[in-house]
């Protein structure tokens, strides 16, 4: 930005996420020294040191924390783990009424209990509210050959995004070469820092997710919403599902939104809901 006189209207902050190997000398919470900065860049960013090989709560409020880990590729690539706080649980509606009826307590203290709290009616009976339940993980993975640096965060995640960029798919595909196989095109794509969707499958099988999606497809495949391409990702979604164990796998496209079922509906089986967005 410096170089191309580019200013900004408002201000960024960058944190820096370190690595070992990065220059010592500047503390967890110091920025770069202040004549390093871009006239937009604020002063507040942090340099957040790694310990034991990851970066752990690097943004936390009271809705979600993400911590972070390296993923192997050709160059230093990182992957996130979004997890939710947990939530407030279900409130089975029979367990509290019938109570608040016997004792002519107003029904407006369903509302507390909802929030989770503990009431005590006229005649000493303590209703409490369901406890709070865990909230959902979501795993994003940059460009990667082996994510397994990132195995221990993303455990048990929701829904993982993993890319898938090169493919085998005689039959399919007709630039697919006939040398080719499945393992030599894995091979291939690990010599340049890439997955394929057997790779992605065996990972989110290891790490027991729940869903997952894939991304990061060769720019061999068009992505588009015609017949050719969907018949193509459909072959790419069956080869993951074969290595995951799930029918969950789904294809990503540009601008999809995803809307993800609470972690008691997850669990109970619901699915993500997909929602198309076109420009």
């Amino acid at each position: 930005m410096k170089l191309t006189y580019t200013f900004l209207e408002g201000t960024y902050v960058v944190h820096e996420l370190r690595f070992p190997e990065d220059p010592s000398g500047e503390t967890e919470n110091s920025p770069s020294p202040s004549q390093n900065l871009h006239p937009s860049e604020s002063p507040d960013g942090r340099n957040i040191p790694q310990v034991d090989g990851k970066w752990v709560d690097i943004f936390k409020d009271d809705v979600v924390s993400v911590s972070a880990a390296p993923i192997l590729h050709s160059v230093p690539c990182v992957g996130y783990v979004v997890y939710e706080a947990p939530v407030q649980g279900k409130v089975d509606p029979k367990l509290y009424v019938p109570h608040l009826k016997r004792t002519g307590t107003d029904m407006k203290m369903m509302r507390e209990i909802q929030k989770g709290q503990t009431v005590t009616l006229a005649d000493g009976t303590v209703l409490e509210g369901p406890p709070r339940e865990p909230g959902r993980k979501i795993v994003i993975l940059g460009d990667t050959h082996d994510p397994s640096p990132i195995e221990e965060l993303a455990k048990e995640a929701d829904l993982i995004v993993h890319e898938s960029t090169n493919s085998h798919l005689p039959g399919v595909d007709n630039r697919a070469k006939l040398e080719d196989t499945h393992q030599s095109v894995e091979e291939r794509a690990k010599s340049r820092g890439h997955s394929t969707p057997q790779m992605a499958g065996r990972f989110a099988k290891r790490i027991g997710a729940r869903n997952l999606f894939l991304n990061h497809f060769s720019s061999r495949y068009s992505g588009g919403n015609d017949e050719p391409s969907r018949t193509i990702m459909e072959a790419i979604r069956q080869l993951a599902m074969v290595e995951f164990g799930s029918e969950e796998v789904v294809c990503t496209r540009d601008l999809m939104s995803i809307e993800i079922p609470s972690k008691r509906a997850l669990v109970e089986g619901k699915k993500p809901t997909i929602v198309e967005e076109t420009q």
